[in-house]
């Protein structure tokens, strides 16, 4: 199995790790066009997405990429047509969202921001799975999951259902039914066994989940 990763220049070698450590082999790049000779798609964390993607000016967001910006809505817009599996992890979760049409909060307030980020690198908080989804067969009805961001899902978009949250009420996981997309606001390729990070439940089977669902495995 073949997946194209779209991330930030440098950035990737955890995402590359984590499929190889699957079992498949990583396509990645910094604004790739799409390969649709991949079996899926991951779309990576990084930078704010720009507020005018989803109808808003600047209330918050750091200075965006907009080059990164198109370059991985057209390759959403290509995976998701072709039917073929997509993930997306923190901005790749949010971009997902605003591919379809939701918004995102640019910024979140004091009481939240406290537990989702800081200077000193993954916060880890506790999540709560919607009974019967991915993430409940995965890890139960609540596991410890990590975080880095100061943005998150505000309106999912149409189609998109939320199936996890922070303690916060923030909306750590969409997916669509009836079709191949997950998008998680955690960071399943820095929750493993002796990455040396905070101790989370495993992001492995999440990872082994995608690779099954690109072989067309069960959803």
């Amino acid at each position: 199995m073949t997946i194209q990763i779209s991330g930030s220049m440098g950035r990737m070698d955890n995402y590359i790790r984590a499929i190889w450590k699957a079992g498949g082999q990583a396509r990645a790049g910094y604004c790739p066009e799409p390969d649709l000779t991949c079996d899926g798609l991951l779309l990576t964390g990084g930078g704010d997405i720009a507020p005018e993607r989803y109808g808003q000016g600047m209330e918050g967001s750091l200075p965006p990429d907009p080059l990164r910006d198109e370059a991985e809505l057209a390759l959403f817009r290509a995976f998701y047509g072709a039917g073929k599996p997509i993930l997306g992890i923190c901005r790749g979760h949010q971009l997902i969202n605003v591919a379809l049409g939701g918004t995102l909060i640019q910024d979140l307030p004091p009481e939240q921001k406290v537990f989702h980020g800081g200077a000193e690198g993954d916060l880890v908080h506790p999540i709560r799975t919607e009974p019967g989804t991915l993430l409940a067969r995965l890890y139960g009805p609540r596991f410890l999951g990590n975080s880095f961001h100061h943005q998150a899902v505000d309106r999912p978009g149409e189609g998109l259902r939320p199936i996890a949250w922070a303690e916060s009420g923030l909306v750590e996981a969409l997916d669509c039914p009836g079709r191949p997309l997950l998008g998680v606001q955690f960071h399943p390729e820095r929750m493993a066994p002796g990455h040396g990070g905070p101790d989370t439940a495993d992001g492995a089977p999440l990872f082994s989940w995608f690779l099954d669902l690109c072989r067309g495995g069960g959803r």
